[in-house]
């Protein structure tokens, strides 16, 4: 099977080109050149958009002994994740890139040039495992390592995208990854890992946004207030919050019971911000849009195996699920906190990836 794996410079998809290979496989190595500069995204970090990172691929595709092209995919990738996250940001929503990118960027415009060229399928270095169900689909699982597992970011490929993908490392640990690449004398082996968004330099998202938005920003000022309406201070632009942010507030003094105060609410257009006590960010239901299911959408999933991750790193949360159409609707069994519009709900059911959609509406009633 001919495979392009896609090779950030760190060593999970080094280890994942390296194994595809051994496997068999006739295997090309790509770098994806996501900024348009490299500086201007990432400055002195390790990320994904680095001059170092394509140096780094480079060398690990050497050592794997696979051909090695950088692929110039920085126009697509400004379009389709950075001015969504942007614009995310404007509207008061709290919005993931990571998933965008997987859809838009690693499994939609590379996978379409890889099959254009003539290739069977793409391998990453995500950390998931797939399988094929009963009813002939491949089915995404979450992977062995849990501390590791990337199956939420991955809840937005859609079926035809799981038929051409590979995850060599869904079956690992991240210590057995690193040992393995140490052993295949992979310099990448110790290379740490990059936890922030890759085109945000310092990981300071709100310096960031206050930078690009310039006149697209929905307010440049306005008030922090609690539950009542009472002024309690002011911020230089809502886009710097999220809903369950409770760092960076900046008030002049406590709560009257002494209790911390979290973002409640984030009005664009007025610039308001909300504060409360975090009992009051207490979720119940849900209603999300734009789903992508993994196989066959479903109508309703019940059950002790069902249910919704609505963070990257989050916890599950037992759910009943309904879907209507491009609406769904979910109802935890458990109350979430902190959980904002422009977030994902990944569905699944045990291990089994379900389907994606990107949050609109929260219920806090109980």
């Amino acid at each position: 099977m001919k495979v392009l794996a896609a090779m950030s410079g760190g060593v999970d998809s080094a280890v994942a080109a390296a194994r595809a290979a051994e496997a068999g496989h006739d295997v090309t190595g790509i770098h994806l050149a996501l900024s348009r500069n490299p500086a201007s995204y990432r400055s002195g970090a390790r990320g994904c958009c680095t001059i170092e990172d394509a140096n780094d691929a480079r060398r690990a595709a050497d050592v794997i002994g696979i051909p090695f092209y950088v692929w110039d995919l920085s126009d697509r990738f400004h379009e389709d994740v950075v001015e969504d996250f942007m614009d995310e940001y404007a509207a008061g929503r709290t919005p993931n890139p990571c998933l965008r990118c997987n859809e838009r960027i690693k499994f939609a415009a590379v996978l379409d040039r890889a099959l254009g060229l003539g290739f069977d399928a793409v391998a990453t270095g995500h950390y998931a495992q797939l399988r094929t169900g009963a009813d002939g689909n491949v089915e995404m699982h979450r992977a062995v390592d849990d501390g590791k597992d990337q199956s939420y970011v991955l809840g937005v490929l859609d079926q035809d995208q799981l038929r051409h993908a590979l995850f060599p490392l869904g079956g690992s640990t991240k210590a057995a990854v690193r040992e393995e690449a140490a052993r295949r004398g992979l310099l990448v082996a110790d290379k740490p890992d990059s936890h922030d968004i890759c085109f945000v330099a310092n990981g300071d998202t709100a310096g960031w946004l206050r930078e690009k938005l310039g006149d697209r920003a929905p307010n440049h000022g306005g008030e922090i207030r609690d539950e009542d309406g009472a002024v309690l201070g002011t911020h230089s632009g809502s886009y710097a919050f999220t809903i369950g942010q409770r760092r960076g507030l900046r008030l002049g003094h406590p709560a009257p019971d002494g209790k911390p105060r979290f973002v409640l609410d984030i009005e664009p257009v007025s610039g308001t911000v909300t504060v409360g006590a975090r009992d009051r960010l207490a979720v119940h239901s849900l209603t999300a849009t734009r789903p992508r299911w993994c196989g066959t959408a479903p109508a309703r999933l019940a059950g002790p195996g069902v249910t919704v991750q609505l963070r990257a790193h989050g916890a599950e949360h037992r759910a009943v699920v309904t879907v209507a159409n491009d609406a769904v609707a979910v109802e935890l069994l458990e109350p979430a906190y902190g959980i904002a519009p422009g977030q994902a709900a990944v569905v699944y059911d045990g291990t089994r990836v379900v389907g994606s959609a990107t949050i609109s509406s929260t219920s806090r009633d109980a």
